[in-house]
């Protein structure tokens, strides 16, 4: 990741009155603590760029959103690193996106797992490709999605989220609309003209209201959210300092079943 420039990686470009944060990072757009921050610091951008009035969150791959932390960040990593990341990817974006002041689209056009979700949910509207998969897979790795224990019962229910938390099984967009993570599906070549008809539809409202609206919006679904952000970065921190999440991670990388 030392070669890797974060302004290569994370893209920020305005478009007509859209601003568009894509990922790039081949082959899976894996998350660094530098990618996460890019992301951050777009939307931070964002906020603050007078021509943007939406934010669209995409990535430049075929057939991949992100699949999640890049295991760098955990494998013999001290409990202060893998803080630092999560401090970005819970915390940080959340707050970005609770003060962005304008609607955020994540366009799913691939495979979106772990922290490729949280990013995905982060956002206000989440649209899908049919090709687009989604998933927790931390468990097989003897890691936890913390976070994802937060808000996903909130959406899901309590019953079908334990499910999908605790077998890590990989499911469809279709799916994910059905039960509530996902707003709509479309076919994949027609993913870019759903993004573009909707964020028109939103630039086309009240700026100032769009921006009272959103902030009323957000502070109504806040409750005890931030609250629980902070327990989920601290839960995570612990299970990922465990033995067994160390040998979950090295047998992933190893491509052989864990010893647990």
């Amino acid at each position: 990741m030392s070669a890797e420039k974060p302004a290569d990686i994370v893209s920020y470009k305005l478009v007509g009155n859209v601003a568009r944060i894509t990922l790039a990072r081949p082959p899976v757009n894996a998350l660094s603590l530098e990618v996460i921050r890019s992301v951050v610091a777009g939307f931070r951008r964002a906020a603050a760029d007078p021509g943007a009035r939406v934010v669209v969150l995409a990535s430049a791959l075929a057939k991949r959103f992100s699949a999640g932390l890049d295991l760098d960040i955990l494998m013999g990593k001290s409990g202060a690193d893998v803080r630092e990341f999560l401090q970005a990817l819970y915390i940080d974006l959340f707050d970005a996106q609770y003060h962005l002041g304008k609607p955020s689209i994540a366009a799913v056009g691939g495979a979106a797992r772990g922290g490729g979700m949280t990013m995905a949910v982060s956002c206000d509207v989440v649209l899908a490709s049919e090709s687009a998969t989604f998933g927790y897979p931390e468990i097989e790795v003897g890691v936890i999605p913390s976070i994802h224990y937060a808000h996903l019962p909130r959406i899901v229910g309590r019953h079908r989220a334990f499910e999908l938390l605790f077998t890590g099984r990989a499911f469809s967009a279709v799916e994910a609309c059905e039960i509530g993570i996902v707003n709509r599906v479309v076919p994949d070549t027609e993913l870019e003209a759903e993004v573009v008809g909707l964020a028109a539809q939103f630039a086309a409202k009240s700026e100032a209201v769009v921006r009272m609206g959103r902030a009323a919006f957000m502070r109504q679904i806040d409750l005890d959210y931030r609250r629980s952000i902070a327990s989920a970065v601290e839960d995570f921190c612990n299970v990922a300092a465990t033995d067994e999440a160390q040998e979950g991670l090295r047998a992933f990388v190893e491509k052989r079943a864990p010893k647990w």
